[in-house]
C-alpha cells in the first residue's frame, strides 16, 4: 500500500527524558482494518511511543499522520476527539463511580434544554455499546466492586464509544482468563472488520501470532523491523526483540532443595474469602509453584500467610516454631516477604524514587538515632541496582518512569534487603518481556541456591513447570492436589484445577 492509504504513520519519532533517550527516530505504519502488534523488551519504548501518539507525552522530533493529515495532539482528550483511543495496561478509573459514569465522564448526555445529566440517556447509550460488544455488565455497578477483567472490558467499551479509528491496547490480556481472552479477540475482530486500526502491545507471543496481521519490533528505543505475522515464529520474534538467540526459555534447574521443612501450613482458612483448610509444607531452598484458575484462592493463600488478609483459623510453623503472622510487619520480622500481583497498585510507590522504593521495607536498618543514613541507603540501593541489572539513569529516578520489568526488579531488591527466609511471589513476571523474565527466573534460582525458599503463584503453566520443583494446585479455595514439576503435564494440572469449580 502507498503511504497515503495508511491510517496512521509515525515517522522519525524521538523522545528524551533526563539521562535517557527513550525513542530514537522510531517509525510505525498502521493500515485500516488491521491488527498491528508492537513488541519489544521492557524499556524498548513501546508505551512511550504510544503516549506520544495519544498526547500524554510531546515528542521531541518526528511527524504523526492520521489519514494523511499531520496531527500533534496536545492532550489525550484531543486524541480521543480525533478518533485515537488508548486502553492502558494500568487502568486509571474512577473506582468510586459507576460503570456508565466512567464511560461518559466529561461528555455526559444532557436533558434537552437543561444543564442536567440525563441518567436515562446515559444508561441507554451504555447498554447499546455493551450489547454491540456482548459485554454483560450492569451500567450502574460501582467500578470498585468489579474484578480487573470486567473493568478492562469497560475501558475497551469506552474506547469504542468514541467511534475510534485507532485503538491502542497495552497488555490487554494480563488480567484476563482464557475465556475472556477469546471474548476480547471477538471484539478485536469485529473492530478490524469495521476498518479500525488496532495497535496491540503484548509480550504473549501465542496471542500475537494468533490475532495480528503485522508485527513491529522495537529494541532500546529504536525501530528494528516490521513483518507480516504469518511469516514470524516465536524464535524469530525473540531474536529480533533481544538481539540474540534465546534457545532456552528457562534457566536449567539447580539441585537446591534441602531435606528439612522451613515452613509448614496446617488447616489455613480465610475469614473474608473462600480459602478453606489448606495444608502443605515447604522445604529449604525449594521453589514451590501454585497453580489454579482465576478465583481459585492462589492470591488469598499468599495474603493469609503474609498477614495481608484476615485468617479465620489454621497454623503456620517456621523452622518448627509456630508463628502468628497477623500483620505484614509481623511477617517481615518472622522472615517472610511478599511481592504482590498488582505491581502498580500495591507494589511500587510511584511518586518516590528508586532508592526510596528499595529501602522502604527495611528502614530500621538505616537509622542512626532518629536520622536516616543517606550514604548507607545509597550504598544498598546501588548494590541492588547492580545485582538486579536494573536499567535506570540514577537511583534518584522516579520509579514510575521505569519499565514494568525494571520496576519489578526494584521490588525484588526491596524484599531481598529485608533478608527473608520465605519469599512469596504473586505473578512475578506478569507484563514482563521474555528477556526480563529470564533474569527474574535466574534471580529466583539464586535465592533458592542461597537457601531461601520461594512460593510462586503464576497463571502461566509453562513458567511453573520450567522454574518450580513442586506445584500445588488450587481449586475453589481448596488445595486440589500436589505434583512434581518434572513429572507432570499441563493436562494433569488443569484436571486438578477444575476439581472444585
Amino acid at each position: 500500500m502507498e503511504h497515503a492509504e495508511a491510517l496512521l504513520r509515525m515517522e522519525g519519532i524521538s523522545k528524551s527524558f533526563p539521562g535517557v533517550k527513550a525513542l530514537d527516530h522510531v517509525q510505525l505504519t498502521v493500515q485500516a482494518g488491521t491488527v498491528h502488534a508492537l513488541m519489544g523488551e521492557n524499556g524498548a519504548g513501546k508505551s512511550t511511543l504510544m503516549k506520544c501518539l495519544f498526547g500524554i507525552y510531546h515528542k521531541d522530533e518526528g511527524h504523526i499522520y492520521l489519514e494523511g493529515q499531520e496531527v500533534n495532539f496536545a492532550n489525550s482528550r484531543e486524541a480521543l476527539d480525533h478518533g485515537v483511543a488508548m486502553v492502558h495496561q494500568e487502568l486509571n478509573q474512577a473506582l468510586k463511580r459507576n460503570v456508565m459514569d466512567n464511560i461518559w465522564l466529561g461528555r455526559y448526555p444532557k436533558i434537552k434544554g437543561l444543564p442536567l445529566v440525563s441518567e436515562k440517556q446515559m444508561y441507554a447509550d451504555t447498554m447499546r455499546v455493551f450489547e454491540e460488544l456482548d459485554i454483560h455488565v450492569d451500567p450502574r455497578t460501582v467500578m470498585s466492586k468489579m474484578p480487573v477483567s470486567q473493568r478492562q472490558m469497560v475501558e475497551i467499551a469506552k474506547a469504542v464509544s468514541f467511534h475510534s479509528k485507532i485503538i491502542v491496547l497495552d497488555e490487554p490480556t494480563s488480567s484476563l482468563t482464557e475465556q475472556e481472552v477469546d471474548h476480547l479477540f471477538k471484539i478485536i475482530n469485529m473492530l478490524r472488520d469495521r476498518g479500525c486500526g488496532i495497535i496491540y502491545i503484548s509480550h504473549k507471543m501465542d496471542e500475537i501470532l494468533r490475532i495480528s496481521d503485522e508485527v513491529t519490533i522495537m529494541r532500546d528505543g529504536q525501530y528494528i523491523a516490521t513483518r507480516p505475522a504469518a511469516e514470524l515464529t516465536k524464535a524469530e520474534i525473540i531474536r529480533l526483540m533481544v538481539g540474540r538467540e534465546m534457545t532456552n526459555q528457562f534457566p536449567p534447574k539447580l539441585d537446591t532443595v534441602g531435606q528439612e521443612d522451613i515452613m509448614r501450613v496446617e488447616g489455613l482458612t480465610a475469614e473474608y474469602s473462600h480459602l478453606k483448610d489448606v495444608s502443605f509444607s515447604l522445604k529449604k531452598g525449594e521453589i514451590l509453584g501454585v497453580a489454579g484458575l482465576d478465583g481459585s484462592g492462589r492470591t488469598e493463600l499468599l495474603e493469609n500467610i503474609f498477614g495481608a488478609a484476615t485468617r479465620r483459623s489454621g497454623t503456620i510453623y517456621k523452622d518448627g516454631n509456630r508463628v502468628q503472622n497477623r500483620t505484614p510487619q509481623e511477617s517481615i520480622k518472622n522472615g517472610f516477604a511478599l511481592v504482590t500481583e498488582e505491581r502498580r497498585a500495591t507494589g511500587i510507590f510511584g511518586i518516590l524514587n528508586i532508592q526510596e522504593n528499595t529501602v522502604i521495607a527495611s528502614l530500621k536498618n538505616y537509622l542512626k538515632g532518629v536520622l536516616l543514613q543517606s550514604g548507607k541507603m545509597s550504598s544498598s540501593t546501588n548494590e541492588m541496582i547492580q545485582a538486579m541489572s536494573i536499567k535506570t539513569p540514577s537511583q534518584k529516578t522516579k520509579i514510575q518512569s521505569l519499565s514494568g520489568g525494571n520496576q519489578q526488579k526494584v521490588i525484588f531488591g526491596r524484599w531481598i534487603l529485608t533478608n527473608p527466609d520465605v519469599l512469596l511471589l504473586d505473578e512475578p513476571t506478569r507484563g514482563i518481556d521474555v528477556g526480563a523474565k529470564y533474569e527474574i527466573y535466574q534471580l529466583i534460582q539464586r535465592l533458592a541456591e542461597a537457601g531461601k525458599s520461594v512460593i510462586m503463584v503464576s497463571s502461566e503453566m509453562p513458567e511453573l513447570l520450567g522454574v518450580c520443583n513442586r506445584i500445588l494446585v488450587m481449586s475453589g479455595g481448596r488445595l486440589a492436589g500436589e505434583v512434581d514439576a518434572d513429572h507432570t503435564t499441563q493436562e494433569e494440572i488443569m484436571t486438578l484445577a477444575a476439581m472444585y469449580v
